[in-house]
């Protein structure tokens, strides 16, 4: 006998969550899967709440920088990342979190996500046609850029240790790599 894993859309989610069934879990919708997110430690938390800090002093009124909050794509996911630059559009995130047209890049924090975030989410948000997605390997001290999402996977990738970056969406402003990584 073959064992097949259910797989969840967005609403079915939506509905385990509004019923409180996963009220005491740490977790998020990949793909269709309910997966388990790790807790949290201290280096993880302290970069990315910094990181956060820098880039919505940083970009001011031009993007929202949300920390650890749900996006919505179309392939059945509701990840979390550990930091949206959004589109700044007000009340309208009450009715429905940020979709792929309204994120400007994704950064995630990883030390034992590592393999999660290089692998499956790098595919899930290339697939979502997220324009760049950044991973601050925290194991390594480096940031991972990944950008030009093409055929379900990203065309270009860098890594970086030190220096600034310009991001896609604003190449007018330079980040400092160094308050991204917080090492």
């Amino acid at each position: 006998m073959t064992c097949i894993a259910a797989k969840w859309t967005i609403d079915e989610y939506h509905h385990m969550v509004d019923a409180g069934i996963l009220c005491d879990r740490n977790v998020e919708l990949l793909k269709g899967e309910i997966i388990e997110m790790p807790p949290e430690r201290e280096p993880h938390a302290y970069c990315s709440d910094e990181a956060g800090e820098y880039l919505t002093k940083l970009l001011a009124e031009r993007a929202k920088i949300r920390h650890a909050k749900p996006i919505t794509l179309p392939n059945n996911s509701e990840p979390e990342p550990d930091i949206a630059v959004v589109q700044r559009l007000g009340r309208e995130y009450r009715k429905h979190h940020p979709f792929p047209e309204n994120i400007f890049w994704l950064i995630e924090y990883a030390n034992s996500s590592l393999e999660k975030d290089l692998e499956i989410k790098n595919k899930i948000y290339a697939e979502a046609s997220i324009t760049e997605y950044w991973v601050v390997n925290l194991k390594k001290s480096h940031l991972v850029v990944f950008r030009e999402p093409l055929d379900g996977d990203y065309a270009s990738k860098s890594t970086f240790t030190t220096g600034t970056i310009k991001p896609l969406a604003f190449p007018d402003i330079p980040i400092s790599i160094d308050q991204i990584i917080n090492q």
